[in-house]
């Protein structure tokens, strides 16, 4: 195993073509959260741990938390470094012939410098680097790493094998001003107790208004026979599953596994009537440019870069009864050199001016409503768009994915949704 006074494998191997500016635009990213993709992405979490030497299952270190990290006692001992090791993914930060200003920023006005690394390409393959280390009681190297709420791998963090450091808020004064609803209480993390949000991202539906006849308003129009041989579904179980308890009336944040086998009948009726043309990861938004599909499942931001891209007759829709949101999480990994320095960046990056700045340049969801006003000035057409600022009319609508409590619970899921798909 690694000494971790250094970061693990910090070489990245990615078009920067096919990630710039999209909600999804890491073509891995969501195929592996739930074992429904290519390559690393399909590998079990199980092959991942093995391969590592991770059970699952809590370790050693995992006591840590109940010791006292993360407590005010525990806060109060910790000093500034002057230093931070900050883990991202890919053109995830604005950034400006090779620099990050926003990062430039936080150094002037606070003396600490940032090594930051674009290392994570997908949550299961990042854990699996990480988890020996983590197990092994050993800092990683990061004092912040980003990763996704409804991925298997930030439920294990948090609250299996507790590997992440409790936040001080009082230390976050501008999380608590300007963090906004949807990031607000979470819950994969009740009361953001571990996480403050970094970007966030809707699934819902897009359409062409062209070939559907009509407007779409419904997750139900997803199973309607006038579109038959036309649907596009993702290849990812955990949407389809979310989607279809949607159609069900059914939250999926507090779904039972006897939900979940609602869910896969109303899925299975759907395939056996022929109306899914294909399940699809990225390459969906290709079939809806040109025509295989007439209504899709679908990522926001893929819609908004399409609009700006020839196709600006491809809509993208909030149904009526609700929109899947997920959220890129910064969180300070047990044993973290410098978490003070993290808490610094994290309540920096919570001003307006700063979260208007990354927003600009990523077009995600912000997590600062207070960001639209500076944007409106700067950039108009992102600070116009609901895909980065939505209104309360769809906050009303987001529901959160259904958060694991065991490796069991995450396996039980694959298992009832998988097999539609590889069907």
């Amino acid at each position: 195993m690694a000494e971790m006074d250094e970061p693990v494998d910090r070489q990245v191997d990615i078009d920067p073509a096919l990630l710039r500016g999209l909600t999804e635009p890491r073509l891995t990213r969501r195929q592996a959260l739930r074992m429904g993709g290519a390559g690393v992405g399909a590998l079990s979490v199980g092959a991942l741990l093995s391969a590592c030497g991770v059970s699952g299952t809590a370790s050693k270190s995992s006591k840590a938390t109940a010791n006292g990290v993360g407590s005010a006692a525990w806060w109060k001992k910790q000093k500034q470094a002057g230093i931070l090791d900050f883990a991202n993914w890919p053109l995830y930060i604005d950034t400006s012939h090779g620099k990050h200003p926003s990062l430039e920023q936080f150094t002037k006005a606070t003396g600490i410098k940032v090594n930051y690394f674009e290392v994570i390409q997908d949550n299961a393959p990042f854990y699996a680097q990480i988890a020996p280390t983590l197990r092994a009681g050993q800092s990683i190297g990061y004092d912040i790493v980003v990763m996704t709420s409804n991925s298997f791998q930030l439920d294990e963090m948090l609250h299996i094998n507790n590997w992440a450091i409790p936040l001080d808020h009082s230390r976050l004064p501008n999380f608590a001003k300007y963090a906004g609803p949807l990031v607000k209480n979470p819950s994969y993390d009740p009361g953001n107790r571990y996480t403050a949000a970094w970007q966030s991202g809707f699934t819902g539906i897009a359409y062409n208004p062209e070939l559907t006849g009509r407007e779409i308003t419904s997750v139900h129009d997803l199973w309607d026979p006038k579109f038959k041989g036309h649907v596009g579904m993702m290849s990812d179980n955990t949407e389809i599953g979310s989607v279809a308890m949607l159609a069900l009336g059914i939250d999926p944040a507090t779904s039972t596994q006897a939900d979940w086998h609602k869910a896969a009948k109303l899925l299975k009726q759907q395939q056996a009537d022929g109306l899914v043309r294909q399940y699809y990861d990225q390459s969906y938004i290709k079939a809806l440019e040109n025509g295989d599909t007439w209504i899709t499942q679908a990522w926001s931001g893929d819609i908004y870069q399409a609009n700006n891209s020839g196709y600006p007759h491809l809509k993208f829709v909030v149904p009526k009864e609700g929109v899947m949101i997920w959220t890129d999480n910064m969180l300070i990994p047990l044993h973290a050199k410098h978490p003070v320095d993290a808490l610094e960046w994290m309540n920096f990056y919570y001003q307006p001016k700063i979260a208007a700045e990354v927003a600009d340049w990523v077009d995600y969801v912000t997590p600062v409503p207070d960001a639209k006003p500076i944007l409106l000035k700067q950039d108009p057409a992102v600070g116009k768009s609901p895909l980065v600022f939505p209104n309360a009319a769809t906050n009303a609508k987001v529901h959160q994915y259904y958060t694991f409590k065991s490796y069991n619970d995450f396996q039980a899921w694959n298992n009832v949704f998988q097999p539609i798909i590889q069907a």
